[in-house]
């Protein structure tokens, strides 16, 4: 039997960073060019379409300045 993706996480951390980003007044624009990732793949991650990497969540995470175990961190 395959083993289903979980796209559930993937779309909590993608509104997840919206909502820290928007509390951060930072547009994906922004975002995208200080971590250097393309502003279709800040779009896709936001949006949950896509697995990024955990490189990628870290350089997000220094932007908003929080630690990635915040990012992470979906009871907030």
């Amino acid at each position: 039997m395959p083993i289903q993706k979980d796209n559930e996480f993937l779309i909590l951390l993608g509104k997840r960073i919206k909502m820290l980003r928007n509390e951060k007044k930072i547009s994906q624009a922004q975002l995208s060019f200080e971590a250097d990732i393309q502003i279709s793949q800040i779009s896709r991650i936001e949006r949950g379409l896509i697995n990024t990497t955990v490189l990628n969540l870290n350089t997000i995470a220094k932007i908003l300045e929080i630690s990635l175990n915040e990012l992470l961190d979906f009871s907030k």
